[in-house]
């Protein structure tokens, strides 16, 4: 349930500041909303947090726009990476259109940006998703699929905008058993620790696969369950409006639309099969420790899209995105249950208009790519978790 914001104090301003006029522009935009749910059982014995929502506070470089936004990210400084299509916009804004790759610090202020085709490297048609590692290294990949190529690549740049390495190239997937290509990757985790690189090739492919996030050599893969990909196509996900079939039991055996995937600290291995509507969870080398089902028979059947982990050190909520369906899902991370979900379609403050891929920075905020709303909104833990250490 949202409910109005409650009143905020603001200092008083230097006269005539532009900052403040800004300022005084995104208070206007800004309301707190309550996420509720049914109410927490004993196992869970974890309630629903709350956030304060934000729309408007990037602050693009003057005179630019953005297309629609695919990606966010956050590096262990706490800037906020953004990754948009330039091409998404009207031909008249094109010449306008800011860099596809952007960062941000905490507060909206735009530091730099870079991207688009290059010498050296095949820049993908589509943009889709973005990580940042902990070395400060960019990765972005595409999920076109059509004439002129598909997006079967990983691209990897430093924090400046230099070219460093490129996984794959366009058109040249061969399907799931390929290992040295991706086809329409559509998201991206690196684990620092380990130097692994784990891919969610879920456009074109039916997989998960984990890459050497130094040299970009095949490591290992898996699909539904812990299965080997299946040899055939995904299936077409069910009509919008249509019930899920079977409502009970584990659902289809092979993944069928693989759109986020995220590594806990723990080493839980969580991937998003959106078009199966659940989440699925395994260890690093592919071991299936268990799934729960999201949003299923609403009434559109794209649901899991990004997710994330709260800040707390033991992760202990699962933020996911339902993409189709205009809303947010919280879980206990470890327990696989639902806490609730929050958020209705559409443009105001705590409402989603294509929520898509998410990523928390290190106090909590939660920040979620809206790829129809062209945004990416800011959501700030009203009540600051004191069990955090």
């Amino acid at each position: 349930m949202i409910r109005p914001a409650r009143a905020h104090a603001l200092p008083s301003p230097p006269r005539g500041s532009p900052k403040w006029t800004r300022a005084v522009a995104s208070a206007l935009m800004f309301m707190a909303f309550a996420l509720t749910s049914t109410p927490a059982t004993s196992r869970t014995a974890l309630s629903m947090p709350q956030f304060e929502a934000v729309t408007n506070w990037l602050v693009p470089p003057r005179g630019q726009v953005l297309g629609d936004i695919s990606a966010v990210a956050v590096d262990r400084h706490d800037n906020v990476w953004v990754l948009h299509r330039p091409r998404s916009l009207s031909e008249a804004d094109r010449t306008k259109a800011a860099p596809p790759v952007m960062m941000f610090d905490r507060s909206g202020r735009f530091l730099r940006g870079f991207g688009g085709p290059g010498n050296g490297y095949e820049w993908p048609t589509v943009e889709h998703s973005l990580a940042v590692d902990g070395k400060g290294r960019v990765w972005v990949a595409g999920s076109f699929r059509g004439p002129g190529g598909n997006d079967d690549m990983l691209l990897v740049f430093d924090g400046q905008g230099r070219f460093l390495r490129q996984i794959g190239r366009r058109g040249a997937s061969g399907g799931d058993s390929d290992t040295s290509n991706l086809h329409a990757p559509a998201d991206i985790f690196v684990d620092d620790r380990n130097h692994e690189v784990y891919v969610a090739d879920g456009y074109g492919n039916r997989r998960v696969i984990v890459l050497d996030s130094e040299n970009g050599a095949f490591k290992r893969m898996w699909s539904a369950f812990g299965a080997p990909p299946p040899l055939e196509q995904a299936p077409d996900p069910r009509p919008s409006g249509a019930p899920f079939v079977p409502d009970q039991g584990p659902g289809p055996a092979g993944f069928n639309g693989v759109h986020g995937v995220e590594v806990a600290r723990d080493g839980r291995v969580y991937v998003s099969d959106r078009n199966n509507q659940r989440i699925q969870v395994f260890s690093r080398v592919g071991r299936y420790l268990g799934q729960v089902f999201v949003d299923r028979n609403l009434p559109d059947p794209r649901t899991v899209s990004g997710m994330a982990f709260s800040a707390d050190r033991a992760q202990r909520y699962l933020y996911v995105a339902d993409w189709g369906n205009g809303r947010l899902a919280v879980l206990n991370r470890k327990a696989l249950t639902m806490l609730g979900t929050f958020g209705t379609k559409g443009t105001a403050p705590g409402q989603f208009n294509g929520p898509h891929l998410m990523a928390t920075d290190s106090k909590g905020v939660l920040y979620v790519a809206e790829v129809q709303g062209r945004r990416v909104q800011r959501l700030t833990p009203i009540v600051a978790d004191r069990t955090r250490r």
